[in-house]
């Protein structure tokens, strides 16, 4: 297949787009590195440097395109609070200018990144697809606006959709792997400890309503999750948008997530306990059951473990070079 992979320079773009080239597929990419890196890109990609809504009709204009999968976005839940006008134009707006490409230019197939934050808090766990939306932020709610959209545009033009709302995303893949300027993330945090990076983890609470006190949340490996938009991409029918949560089932604590990644790297990563976030769920679990028993999806690297020592062996090849040039 020939696909389009919007933000494809990013952490979870740049590894979906290896695992399609690696699997014969003719990927060009679409990436303005805003927050991308071009080392990320894979050498069989072919890359077009721009803004979607600036490049996308004109890529998708040479033909033979048998799809997109759409991972282009700002996707910092603190900064959208911040700045709500930039995440409605670069999410919502930007979607919109891909969809009507794609319609010009009879590309029916596409996979779309959304998120967990479209749920908001909660009520109950393990999330599933049929549980209310209610974002509790803009990010989460142009990511909704967005699946809305989607849903128009199969109902109305015949279009092949599926969103995956991911969970926690971690692990690494070879050579590709998180290496963000404005980190979020727990398990790359507290890697950066180990490399001396930071100085201690934060962990903000003790006293929620969990096993240890400190929050859980699902993890999925960065792998299993390039995987899902894989099966998603050959089995999207036309006229039906499907919507999928990607996640283990299960979950570890904050706690338990600093422990392994004190016995991976072999150091002692100082800890301190800070006031609990306002808006921050205790358990965060979703259920992948439907993805499961609908397209056949079985994440296979669901221990910690194994998230973890492959999120280190690429944080630490990073060395002092890759962090200095982050910090200019």
């Amino acid at each position: 297949m020939k696909l389009l992979v919007t933000g494809g320079a990013g952490y979870v773009g740049s590894v979906c787009a290896q695992v399609l080239t690696e699997a014969g597929h003719e990927v060009v990419i679409v990436d303005n590195f805003s927050t991308g890196n071009p080392e990320a890109v894979p050498a069989r990609a072919r890359l077009v440097e721009g803004d979607v809504r600036d490049v996308a009709a004109q890529v998708l204009a040479e033909g033979g395109f048998d799809g997109v999968i759409h991972f282009a976005a700002r996707s910092l839940v603190g900064e959208s609070m911040e700045k709500p006008e930039e995440y409605w134009q670069h999410n919502v707006v930007t979607t919109l200018t891909l969809l009507d490409a794609m319609r010009e230019h009879g590309v029916t197939n596409l996979v779309f990144s959304s998120t967990a934050a479209t749920y908001g808090e909660p009520e109950q766990v393990p999330i599933t697809e049929d549980m209310p939306t209610a974002p509790t932020n803009p990010y989460g709610a142009t990511k909704l606006a967005i699946d809305y959209a989607i849903t128009s545009y199969t109902q109305a033009h015949g279009l092949g959709a599926t969103s995956l709302r991911y969970f926690n995303v971690a692990g690494a893949y070879g050579a590709i792997g998180e290496n963000r300027e404005i980190e979020t993330h727990l398990i790359p945090l507290v890697l950066q400890v180990a490399l001396g990076h930071r100085e201690k983890i934060f962990m903000f609470g003790d006293d929620w309503p969990t096993p240890d006190g400190t929050a859980v949340r699902d993890y999925i490996h960065i792998r299993d999750l390039a995987d899902a938009h894989v099966l998603a991409l050959e089995s999207n029918e036309p006229g039906t948008h499907r919507i999928y949560n990607l996640g283990s089932g299960d979950g570890y604590s904050v706690k338990q997530v600093v422990e392994m990644c004190r016995k991976v790297t072999g150091h002692p990563i100082p800890a301190e306990v800070a006031p609990r976030r306002a808006g921050d769920p205790a358990v965060l679990i979703a259920s992948s059951t439907k993805i499961g028993e609908e397209l056949g999806w079985n994440p296979t690297r669901t221990d910690l473990e194994t998230i973890v020592t492959d999120a280190w062996a690429f944080t630490s090849q990073l060395g002092e070079k890759a962090w200095s040039a982050k910090k200019h």
